[in-house]
C-alpha cells in the first residue's frame, strides 16, 4: 500500500512520517520510506546523525538510467528521452517488487536505523531559476508508476507542503493520503485545499491531528475536520527530546496507538489496479497534450498500452 503524508509545512509531516515508517518496519512489514519533500529531512528525522551525509544516491539523480531500467523492451517507449514522469507501464516494461532485486532498489535504498530509506534529491546550484521541485520528483512518479506492491507492504512518502503536491499527477499514486493537520486556521485551510482536489479525483484522504494539547485543541479539529479525522497525536515530549538529540525511552502510548489506528486506516483500503491504471493514463494523456508532445518531439499518447492490465498479474506475466 502506497500512502501519502501531506500538510502545511512545519505541521509535523516529515515526522509522522518517520514515525510511520519506522512503526511499520518493527512490525515486520516490509516498508520503504521516500524523502518527497524538498528540504530533504526525512532520513535525519529516522535517525540519521545531523553530521552525516545520506550515502545512496538520490532518484533524481539518475533519472536517465532509471527511465532505461524501467521501459525495458516496451516498443511504444522509443528512448529514454522520449519518457516523461507519467509515461504509464505496459507490455515489456519492467515491473518492480518492493525491495526487489532490482537496480532502483539496490542502488538507491538506505537503510536508516530499521528503515530502508529513498530520497529524492535537494536543489543544487544549477537547479535555481530554472527548474521546479516537481521536475525532481519525476523519478519517484515513475517508480510508483511501475511498483507492485503487495498486501500488507508499505511505502511511505513524506510529500510536499501545501496543496503544492497537487502540480503534478503524483497524488494520485497513493492508497492513502493522510493530512497532517494542526488545530490552527491555517492548518485548516490547507486541509480544506487538499480535501476539495482529492474529491475531484476520488482520492481518499484521512486527518491525522498533531500538536494537540487538550479537549479544545481536539473539538476544533473535529469541528473543522468532521470524520475526516482517523487519529491525533498529542504534542510529545519524546518527539522533542529526539530532536534535540537527547532521545531514550519510546514513543507516548497514546501516540503510539495512533499510528496503529493509521495503520488500520490503511490496511481497510481495498487496493484498486483498475482506477491506478486509469489515473496513469488520464495524467499522461493530459501531459502529453500540454507540454511532453512538444518537449520530446513524440507523440506520447501513443505510449499508453490499451491492452495492459496494471497489477499482480501483470508482474507474473513479465516474469
Amino acid at each position: 500500500m502506497r500512502v501519502a503524508f501531506v500538510g502545511k509545512g512545519g505541521s509535523g509531516k516529515t515526522t509522522l512520517s518517520a514515525l510511520f515508517s519506522r512503526r511499520l518496519a518493527r512490525s515486520g512489514a516490509p516498508v520503504v520510506a521516500v524523502d518527497g519533500d524538498i528540504n530533504q529531512h526525512l532520513a535525519y528525522a529516522l535517525g540519521l546523525d545531523e553530521e552525516e551525509m545520506f550515502a545512496a544516491p538520490p532518484l533524481s539523480a539518475h533519472t536517465g538510467e532509471i527511465k532505461d531500467y524501467l521501459r525495458g523492451t516496451n516498443p511504444r517507449i522509443v528512448s529514454r528521452d522520449a519518457m516523461v514522469k507519467t509515461t504509464p507501464a505496459g507490455r515489456g516494461s519492467r515491473l518492480l517488487r518492493l525491495l526487489g532485486d532490482d537496480e532502483i532498489h539496490s542502488r538507491h535504498v538506505q537503510r536508516v536505523g530499521e528503515v530502508p530509506v529513498m530520497v529524492t534529491g535537494a536543489f543544487d546550484e544549477s537547479d535555481l531559476g530554472v527548474a521546479c521541485y516537481h521536475s525532481k520528483l519525476g523519478a519517484v512518479e515513475l517508480y510508483l508508476n511501475h511498483l507492485v506492491d503487495g498486501p500488507g507492504e508499505y511505502v511511505v512518502v513524506d510529500m510536499t507542503a501545501g496543496a503544492d503536491a497537487f502540480a503534478s499527477g503524483l497524488f494520485t499514486r497513493f492508497d492513502m493520503t493522510f493530512l497532517v493537520v494542526e488545530p490552527t486556521r491555517k492548518s485548516v485551510s490547507v486541509y480544506r485545499q487538499y480535501r476539495d482536489h482529492a474529491a475531484e479525483f476520488g482520492i481518499p484522504i484521512g486527518v491525522v491531528g498533531n500538536k494537540v494539547t487538550g479537549e479544545d485543541d481536539l473539538d476544533f479539529l473535529r469541528l473543522h475536520v468532521g470524520d475526516d479525522l482517523v487519529a491525533h497525536c498529542e504534542q510529545s515530549a519524546w518527539v522533542r527530546a529526539q530532536e534535540q538529540g537527547r532521545g531514550h525511552g519510546e514513543l507516548e502510548p497514546h501516540n503510539a496507538r495512533a499510528l496503529d489506528r493509521l495503520r488500520a486506516a490503511v490496511d481497510a483500503r481495498p487496493k484498486d489496479w483498475a482506477t491506478f491504471q486509469r489515473h496513469a493514463v488520464e495524467f499522461h494523456l493530459r501531459n502529453a497534450t500540454a507540454w511532453a508532445n512538444d518537449a520530446t518531439g513524440h507523440d506520447l499518447t501513443a505510449q499508453v498500452d490499451p491492452d495492459f492490465r496494471h497489477g499482480p498479474a501483470a508482474l507474473a506475466a513479465f516474469a
